[in-house]
């Protein structure tokens, strides 16, 4: 049987751990198992595009944000992530064009401060599978790794060391997998360019 939604992912984990008796829980785990992939993958089909309106040089982050990847005024001017401490010294309370960035808490906090909105390009977490939303994109692209993240959640709530270590090593094999995949499609075609001066 194919892992083609959320459904048929609960029942194969359910085979795959051998405890069908707790299928009522398989959707707590699930949700952790998602917490900790959201942790850890930064993939291009993670990748969104958002605004972040300002007021007063402060806007919320989308509600799935994860990580910036690239930050850009009203203009299309790229600004730059800088630490937080050095925003306040470098700029203080000027107002006039962004030139940099921090995330604080839910917000993007930019200096100089002005009142405009932002296009982010982020990684947004994995939508979340539920019986309303049977599919995503990473059960789509990589089923196998939804089901050894699933069957190491059980194996941990089961006190199973032997199975969630398997299902561990399973889980990084595939995310392993899924990894080279990425970067093969964002860089199989690059080509290395030596920066500076040639003989």
């Amino acid at each position: 049987m194919t892992i083609s939604d959320y459904a048929s992912l609960l029942v194969d984990a359910g085979e795959y751990s051998g405890r069908n008796d707790i299928a009522h829980l398989f959707p707590r785990f699930l949700g952790l198992a998602e917490l900790k992939l959201n942790r850890g993958l930064r993939f291009a089909d993670m990748e969104v595009v958002g605004t972040v309106s300002l007021v007063n040089g402060e806007g919320p982050v989308p509600a799935d944000f994860l990580e910036a990847r690239e930050v850009k005024t009203a203009a299309g001017h790229p600004i730059r992530a800088v630490a937080l401490q050095q925003l306040t010294d470098s700029y203080g309370a000027r107002s006039g064009i962004p030139a940099g960035y921090a995330v604080v808490g839910g917000n993007m906090r930019v200096r100089p401060v002005c009142d405009q909105d932002l296009t982010v390009t982020y990684y947004g977490k994995i939508p979340a599978l539920a019986r309303s939303n049977p599919t995503n994109w990473l059960l789509a692209k990589a089923a196998d790794v939804y089901l050894y993240a699933l069957v190491n959640e059980i194996a941990i709530w089961a006190k199973d060391v032997d199975s969630a270590t398997a299902a561990q090593q399973l889980l990084s094999l595939a995310l392993s997998g899924i990894n080279i995949q990425d970067e093969r499609a964002r860089w199989g075609n690059a080509q290395v360019v030596v920066g500076g001066p040639t003989p």
